[in-house]
Parts: C-alpha cells; structure tokens; sequence
C-alpha cells in the first residue's frame, strides 16, 4: 500500500480545487439560470468527493508510512486528519441530497441556494485540511537535510 502513499502529494490538490469551485457553479447557475452550470456543479462535486475520498485514502497510508515523529507533528496531522474526514463527509452528504432531489426532479432554486450556503462551510472545511497538510508537510521538509549534487 506505499503506492497510494506516494499519490496524496499528487492527487490532493484536484478534490481542493474542484470542491471549492462548486460553489461557483452553483452561484452561477443560481444568477443566470443556465443549466450548465448546475451540470457543471453537479459535476465538480462528484469528482471532487471522488478525488476526496482518494485523498484521505492516501493521506492514511502517507502517514503511515511517513512515521510522522513528535508531538507537534502528531497534533497538525490529527487536526488535518479532522478537517479531511468532515471534507469527505459533508460534501458526500452535499452530493447524496443533489443526487437525491436530481433523481426525483424536485431540485429547484431554493434547494440549490441552500446547497450553495452550505457548501461555502465545506469550502472551509477543505481549506482547513489543506492549511494543516500544509503545515504538516512544511514541519516534516524542514527536518529533511536536503543536499544538491555535487559539481563535477
């Protein structure tokens, strides 16, 4: 399982940057009423909970095999491990309502208004995860002694 290790640095950032542009789609679909953008949104949130769950999938073994050291290490992790776990979870739930009220034709403006406020707490969310993996992966670089090539 260090295969998915080595992927979090590199698939972290694709849920980042497609959960905290839903609630774009769906600002914009709520001002001009053009059904791409719901499609668009719809669509942000299913990747972005897929590439989430990913991520902390990742980010489980990452730490795993990372052996993080020290007590100010353990408590960024588990802080962003926190954040991560309610990332997945309230966007799931964001996605199981759209799902839900799509499949039933019953989603309207005001549904999606109210999906748009709450998914600004998950924008947070997710910000918060990536402000602790941030520093989480600075306070590991830092006690890393790096060294360039030597010049030949």
């Amino acid at each position: 399982m260090e295969f998915l290790a080595t992927l979090h640095p590199k698939i972290v950032h694709f849920p980042i940057a497609f959960l905290t542009t839903y609630p774009l789609m769906e600002l914009l679909y709520l001002i001009s009423k053009k059904d791409f953008y719901s499609k668009a949104a719809f669509l942000f949130l299913i990747i972005g909970v897929i590439g989430a769950v990913l991520a902390v999938l990742s980010g489980n073994q990452a730490y795993l095999a990372s052996g993080i050291l020290g007590k100010e290490s353990l408590i960024i992790f588990n802080s962003h491990q926190y954040f991560a776990n309610l990332t997945v979870w309230f966007f799931t739930g964001l996605l199981v309502i759209r799902v839900y009220f799509t499949v039933k034709k019953k989603l309207n403006l005001k549904l999606i208004l109210i999906l748009f406020i709450l998914s600004l707490v998950g924008v947070y969310f997710a910000l918060q995860t990536g402000n602790y993996g941030g520093k989480l992966a600075y306070s590991k670089a830092k006690n890393i002694n790096y060294q360039l090539p030597a010049k030949q």
